[in-house]
């Protein structure tokens, strides 16, 4: 790998910037940011918005426009060499005169894999990769989660007392948290590209599981220009026997893409479902097979999947090692031995069995702590 100067660190920083503006809007494809720069001087760039709409690379040139030619162009994806629903962005950046492409990453998409990188070659064009690698793939993890091992990158989202309890006996659990922390969770829910709930929870919380504005201060999260008001997450509903959900049921409303994920044979009753697309999976041990999920929602190109549920499916997908990340939110309260635990896992005789977590990230959400952990 080449010695990359600093100039090459900054174009690249602000290309993953760039990139990250599209973190609301882009799915199924990943986020990616372009600067097109002479030296230390940036003469364009850009960064994917939405499926269908042009690449960085191609904002970026246009902005660039004949000084584009003999420039760097700094790339947080390798450039894609296919057609797809766009032409391809390493044919672009060859017709602009571009004498040198850096990318952080190269694109595990079977469609490109080198692809783009051979053919900038073969024009001419200096190639150089890995700058700030981890820190792009970080940016689409979900991505490369869902080409590279066949299935999304998987967060579990849970809101706990201080003595982790979930709710109470009854099950009653409005609301653990405050309104901060709960409009912090639109964040994660906006970025994520399908929300996946329970029949337990479907059928008693009733939940919408769409993206809604609610007011952080003096701004509203879903105003901000970078995220599309129009995009709603896939709903995902786990409901083997098609009888978890009303007629009337929010998740049954047509206000966002719903799916009902149900045992191969199981049959609807009625025009309930008529709102909802309904997708067989296979049975193992008398519930539904989770891991042959997520292949399904893998092949539906959904890259992240935030898991908004009880402790028996949350519990079931730490035990199978489904779990990528735990989005825990932690409310100044207790709530007593008999409420509800945060998950169902099966016991263990010696604490050195305990499933090990790593804290990614820690903060103050009004209130409440937000604590986000890697499994």
């Amino acid at each position: 790998m080449s010695a990359f100067s600093a100039a090459d660190h900054a174009h690249m920083a602000r290309a993953l910037r760039l990139a990250e503006r599209g973190a609301y809007t882009t799915q199924p494809n990943p986020r990616v940011g372009c600067v097109i720069a002479h030296g230390a001087e940036t003469v364009g760039e850009g960064f994917h918005a939405r499926a269908g709409e042009p690449h960085a690379e191609v904002f970026a040139l246009r902005e660039a426009g004949e000084r584009a030619r003999g420039a760097s162009a700094y790339v947080t994806l390798e450039p894609c060499a296919h057609f797809g629903r766009t032409p391809p962005c390493a044919d672009a950046l060859i017709a602009a005169g571009v004498a040198r492409v850096v990318s952080a990453s190269e694109d595990p998409n079977p469609k490109v894999a080198g692809g783009g990188f051979a053919k900038l070659r073969a024009a001419g064009v200096v190639v150089e990769t890995g700058l700030m690698r981890d820190a792009a793939r970080e940016l689409n993890r979900g991505f490369f989660a869902r080409i590279e091992r066949g299935r999304p990158w998987v967060r579990v989202k849970l809101a706990m007392s201080l003595d982790g309890r979930t709710a109470l006996a009854n099950g009653k659990s409005q609301w653990i948290t405050g309104a901060a922390a709960r409009a912090d969770v639109q964040r994660w829910r906006a970025r994520s590209s399908a929300i996946l709930t329970g029949a337990d929870t479907a059928r008693a919380d009733d939940p919408r599981l769409t993206v809604r504005m609610e007011k952080t201060g003096s701004e509203s999260f879903l105003q901000k220009k970078e995220f599309d008001p129009v995009f709603q997450p896939l709903r995902v509903v786990l409901d083997a026997r098609l009888d978890a959900l009303k007629a009337n049921a929010h998740l049954l409303d047509g206000s966002a893409p719903t799916l009902v994920v149900h045992a191969e044979h199981a049959q609807p009753r009625g025009a309930g479902y008529a709102n909802a697309e309904l997708a067989g999976a296979p049975v193992r041990d008398g519930r539904l097979d989770l891991a042959a999920v997520l292949e399904l929602l893998a092949a539906r190109g959904i890259n992240e999947l935030q898991v908004e549920a009880g402790p028996t499916l949350c519990g079931a997908l730490f035990a199978q090692g489904l779990v990528d990340e735990l989005l825990l939110y932690i409310a100044p309260l207790l709530l007593g031995d008999m409420a509800r635990p945060l998950l169902n896992l099966p016991s263990i005789a010696e604490i050195s069995a305990g499933r090990q977590l790593r804290v990614v990230d820690q903060r103050r959400i009004g209130e409440d702590w937000r604590v986000l952990l890697r499994a």
